[in-house]
């Protein structure tokens, strides 16, 4: 478990694919629960240790995870997620070029429950939700393309189903129309930046995570630096 930051009132971890965050039918350790585990071993901790979770990645994603280690910190971030006060970056790998190099789209997106799926429109339709993004072509190999995506809004699946909709479905994500899977069983979505003010200390905090071990990932990151 890589640890990005750490205090008395956040910790963050950079979640590999396959992680889920909380418990779930699976019956999989979470990850909230190996995190409570590494924070009572480490501070000789009696009884139950807290942990809040303020926000979530879907399983196949890998990237930033933060999570409050006080219930005042839990109210104060969920207050500062919910007021968009934190900023959320992600880099995604495509193999369709998208027709702009840089733009912000804006869909209606309705989410299926049953099918575990969302779907974007152009126009409002019954029960959909607004979603918008900006994203920005940074790097490019002989077959793929790297996007940075900055998220307006929080929606199901949201990076997965509006680039699907534009015709870049992301590398590895079968579900929203990507020829084959990666072999992690993975997609090739990364949160890769969360930037706060501190909900205690109110000073600034990024926090980056490295992205996950392949040769394509590897190629992008020396790409960008």
């Amino acid at each position: 478990m890589e640890i990005l930051y750490e205090d008395n009132h956040i910790i963050a971890v950079n979640k590999q694919v396959s992680g889920i965050v909380q418990g779930d039918k699976t019956g999989d350790e979470p990850l909230s629960e190996k995190i409570k585990g590494y924070i009572k071993k480490k501070y000789d901790k009696p009884g139950a240790v807290f942990l809040g979770v303020t926000h979530r990645l879907d399983r196949p994603v890998s990237g930033a995870l933060l999570f409050a280690r006080t219930s005042k910190a839990l109210t104060r971030l969920n207050k500062m997620f919910l007021e968009k006060e934190i900023e959320k970056t992600y880099w995604v790998i495509v193999k369709e070029k998208p027709e702009k190099e840089s733009d912000t789209i804006t869909h209606y997106i309705v989410r299926n429950q049953q099918k575990n799926k969302s779907f974007a429109y152009d126009k409002e339709v019954k029960n959909s939700k607004k979603a918008s993004l900006s994203y920005e072509l940074i790097a490019s190999s002989d077959h793929y393309h790297l996007l940075e995506v900055d998220l307006h809004t929080g929606r199901h699946h949201q990076i997965r189903c509006q680039l699907a909709k534009i015709g870049c479905p992301i590398k590895g994500d079968l579900k929203y129309g990507f020829s084959r899977s990666n072999p992690d069983g993975g997609i090739s979505l990364h949160a890769r930046k969360i930037s706060f003010i501190h909900p205690v200390k109110k000073e600034r905090v990024e926090i980056v995570a490295n992205t996950p071990k392949d040769s394509l990932w590897d190629y992008f990151s020396n790409a960008v630096f």
